[in-house]
């Protein structure tokens, strides 16, 4: 039998500890949530019972640590990835064109450029709710103001979780780390600020504003080049522009090479799109690594 929540949830990430973190991190907010809550439940409706009975039938209503952590695991086996490989090629030739079909490959892309929007949005949310937590530190109602502010960087961080999952197809946790609700909230400021996962949100915040950047200017840079190659063609075909100009004398390129610089131009495209699948991967490792606490 366990004496307190923390001895069930200590007993629960034992039978998890071959289990992906995200799913480790949602099965122990889940379990931390239902069982404070219901202690509190029966405390209100019986406050002479004996504390230690009262946790015990809870838990064993809730089911053991063994039974719980199956549970997590059959769901998690049911449930498909956000994102899967939709490509499953043997020839060097069809694996490399064949990333336009990988669902991943596009979500990666997408992610790339919403990054930029997020990582501004992370970083000044970041810097200016610290300068003015710090000022604020001085008036009463500083310090409130400095919890609802890091609380309000694991919303953020739970967000960009979500869309870590949903994008790049990396497990992420889909439930709020529990926050007591009875606490007194200076004890849940404190609890937040000692926690290592409360600063590492922050600066993986800061962090994706510095990537985000990163992200785009590449993004933008590497295609633009790309289809301005594959559109040489069209343009002194088409709309008879020289492509190339020496100096002050234009030159009109033989028809071989504007089919080269075409292809060479798709080439460099289809080799963006693996750069941006892999480049996915990694920064969904990080923000794992970062945003995952358990």
């Amino acid at each position: 039998m366990f004496k307190t929540i923390e001895d069930y949830l200590h007993a629960l990430k034992s039978e998890m500890n071959d289990a992906d973190p995200a799913l480790v991190q949602d099965a122990l907010a889940d379990a931390r949530e239902h069982l404070t809550l219901a202690v509190e439940a029966a405390k209100e409706k019986q406050p002479d019972g004996d504390p230690s009975e009262v946790l015990n039938r809870i838990m064993d209503e809730y089911g053991t640590p063994e039974e719980t952590a199956n549970a997590y695991r059959e769901v998690e086996r049911r449930t498909s990835p956000a994102l899967k490989p939709t490509v499953k090629s043997r020839s060097i030739f069809a694996k490399f064109f064949g990333v336009y079909a990988d669902s991943r490959a596009w979500g990666a892309l997408l992610y790339m450029l919403i990054a930029f929007v997020t990582g501004v949005f992370y970083f000044t949310w970041a810097v200016t709710g610290l300068s003015l937590s710090i000022s604020f530190a001085i008036f009463i109602f500083g310090l409130p103001f400095a919890l609802l502010f890091l609380l309000s960087v694991r919303g953020l961080a739970l967000l960009e979780g979500r869309l870590v999952e949903a994008l790049l197809g990396i497990r992420m946790p889909r439930r709020p780390l529990f926050s007591h609700q009875g606490m007194k909230w200076l004890d849940r400021l404190k609890a937040l600020l000692t926690d290592k996962a409360t600063w590492l949100m922050l600066v993986y915040m800061i962090v994706q504003f510095v990537l985000g950047i990163l992200y785009f200017v590449v993004m933008v840079t590497w295609i633009a080049l790309s289809l301005s190659f594959m559109a040489l063609p069209f343009i002194q075909l088409v709309w008879k522009i020289p492509v190339i100009v020496f100096g002050d004398q234009p030159r009109i390129l033989p028809m071989w090479e504007l089919i080269l610089f075409s292809i060479s131009g798709f080439l460099s495209l289809t080799v963006f799109v693996h750069v941006a699948k892999g480049v996915g991967q990694l920064h969904g490792k990080l923000a794992k690594w970062m945003l995952v606490s358990e």
